[in-house]
C-alpha cells in the first residue's frame, strides 16, 4: 500500500466511524424524543432551528438548508408538522415567491418540553459512545468544541 493509499483509508475510516457515531446518537435521539414527544429527530431539528431565530421563522429553502433535506421532503415535513398545529407557512409580504415557516406556540411549547429530555439523551448517548474505543476520539473531540464555545 502506497502512502496516498495509506491517506486514503485513514481518511475512510474516519468518515466510517464518524457516521457510526451519528447513526448511534441519532438512533438514540429518536428512541427518547418519540416516546416521550412524539417527535421525530428531525422534526425537533426544524422546531429548534426555528426557536434559534429573530421571529422564530425561515424560509422554506433556509430551513431546507438545516434540516439537510430536498424542499420538497422539507414542504412535507413543514405540512405534517402544521397539520399538529406546531407550525405555520405564510407568504413573505415583501417577495411574493417566497414562504416563511414560523414556530407556533403550541410549537414553542413542545419544545420547551422536550428540550431537557432531548438534551438528556444526547449526553447519555455521548456517555455511552466514550465507551467504545474507536468512537473515544470523536466524542472528546465533542466536548473539546464545548469548551472552546
Amino acid at each position: 500500500m502506497s502512502l496516498d493509499d495509506d491517506a486514503v483509508e485513514t481518511r475512510a475510516r474516519g468518515w466510517r466511524t464518524l457516521a457510526a457515531l451519528h447513526a448511534r446518537l441519532e438512533d438514540d435521539l429518536e428512541r427518547a424524543l418519540q416516546r416521550s414527544y412524539g417527535l421525530s429527530v428531525v422534526e425537533y431539528t426544524v422546531l429548534d432551528a426555528l426557536a434559534r431565530q429573530d421571529g422564530f421563522h425561515l424560509r422554506m429553502a433556509q430551513l431546507s438548508s438545516v434540516v439537510v433535506l430536498s424542499q420538497s421532503a422539507t414542504t412535507r415535513l413543514v405540512g405534517r408538522l402544521e397539520d399538529r398545529g406546531l407550525l405555520q407557512r405564510y407568504l413573505c409580504p415583501t417577495d411574493r415567491r417566497g414562504v416563511y415557516t414560523e414556530l407556533t406556540e403550541q410549537g414553542r411549547r413542545l419544545l420547551e418540553s422536550a428540550r431537557p429530555g432531548h438534551d438528556r439523551a444526547l449526553e447519555q448517548a455521548l456517555v455511552d459512545a466514550a465507551t467504545r474505543p474507536e468512537l473515544a476520539p470523536l466524542v472528546a473531540a465533542l466536548h473539546a468544541l464545548d469548551a472552546t464555545t
